[in-house]
């Protein structure tokens, strides 16, 4: 029979999972990014910029030393975390390429798709300019401008030579400026002879597995595979694999209802307390709040992503940002950050929950952190 869990401490698990429950839990400088990435799993990349960038937000949220030259000197020095697409463009562990790999290949075969467009000799070229040294879009301008054929694209036909380039494992993100991406050649970023042998598919079924347990602590089928649904039944058999040996437990989470979770038993039996006062101003793309249901089952709270949804019926703002206050999400802040004028503007501010814990004092706590969120955003 399923253990019977309450949603606080299924919030606990997972809060601790997620390393939200102590100040700094990975120290600082580009060792602390590489270590936060690796027992994240990934850290995923937005172009949006109301207020930082997601992949510096979701690091600072953790790291509160964090500077952006850590993560540059990770993936450009350290070379300790490279990007690659998970359920989004991420950034990932080194450590982890060869999960990534058998994903290479198939764009080698079948580039299809989003790629159709590419012509044999775009992709000629960009490669011949790489040969050479490491090379950003800006680079690139002798390309014949074409009108687009999508609104993300570029009319520069190279642009998706690079891209196809890059999700074949031929070339690597080297360097980032902002979103300006520098492409190398795979192999001679990493110093490798040739790509690490794939991971068998069996690995990978395992790796994903492993991967949401680390990071969430409690898991379910949609959370362990979130935007790849293809990969259930292989990941159910290890499941109940495991739930044979004893090294996974079934679990009933409070208002679940009849979707099934799992927790490996020293989850459930860590008593670790984390420490009182935490504040949190989070991105809507931190783990904690990208799987939606997710987050509304462990902590009631139906986050609203809404720089898409018409002005007049957004409820929370263009950009709101959770609060997490110790183990309570209880408001919503659209922000903004000025750069010209030096500071965070306040769009909307939304109490969320029941609103139990006396107001003045809740309010006093975040707005200690708006200024330090502030001084994050504003810094180099």
């Amino acid at each position: 029979m399923p253990i019977a869990i309450s949603n606080t401490a299924a919030r606990a698990i997972w809060l601790r999972a997620q390393r939200l429950d102590v100040r700094a839990p990975f120290g600082e400088g580009p060792a602390a990014v590489a270590e936060a990435v690796a027992h994240l799993g990934y850290v995923q990349i937005d172009t949006i910029n109301v207020i930082e960038r997601s992949h510096h937000h979701i690091l600072f949220s953790r790291i509160p030393a964090y500077r952006r030259d850590d993560l540059r000197t990770a993936q450009s020095i350290d070379k300790s975390v490279f990007e690659y697409w998970t359920h989004a463009l991420a950034y990932v562990p080194t450590q982890d390429i060869r999960y990534f790999v058998d994903d290479m290949k198939h764009y080698r075969r079948e580039p299809g798709g989003w790629f159709d467009s590419v012509r044999p000799e775009d992709t000629r070229k960009v490669m011949r300019l790489a040969r050479k040294g490491p090379l950003s879009i800006r680079d690139i301008d002798d390309d014949e401008l074409r009108e687009k054929d999508h609104e993300w694209a570029s009319r520069k036909p190279s642009k998706r030579a690079l891209q196809l380039g890059f999700y074949q494992g031929h070339l690597a993100v080297s360097a980032r400026t902002g979103m300006l991406k520098t492409y190398d050649l795979l192999l001679r970023h990493f110093g490798w002879d040739k790509l690490p042998k794939a991971a068998t598919a069996s690995e990978t079924t395992a790796y994903l597995l492993d991967r949401a347990l680390r990071s969430q602590g409690i898991v379910s089928l949609d959370s362990i595979c979130h935007l790849y649904a293809s990969a259930k039944p292989a990941v159910r058999k290890v499941i109940d694999a495991r739930v044979r040996r004893g090294e996974l437990v079934p679990v009933a989470i409070e208002g679940a209802g009849k979707q099934e979770h799992w927790a490996a038993p020293a989850a459930l039996e860590d008593s670790t307390e984390g420490e009182p006062g935490l504040v949190h101003i989070l991105s809507p793309f931190d783990p904690l709040i990208i799987q939606r249901k997710r987050t509304h089952l462990f902590f009631g709270h139906d986050h609203r992503f809404e720089a898409y949804v018409p002005k007049e019926k957004r409820k929370l703002g263009y950009f709101a940002l959770p609060v997490l206050v110790d183990d309570t999400i209880v408001a919503a802040l659209d922000l903004k950050t000025d750069r010209q004028q030096r500071k965070v503007l306040i769009q909307k501010w939304t109490w969320l929950g029941a609103k139990k814990t006396p107001r003045n004092d809740v309010k006093r706590r975040i707005e200690e952190e708006l200024d330090r969120f502030e001084h994050f955003q504003l810094g180099d």
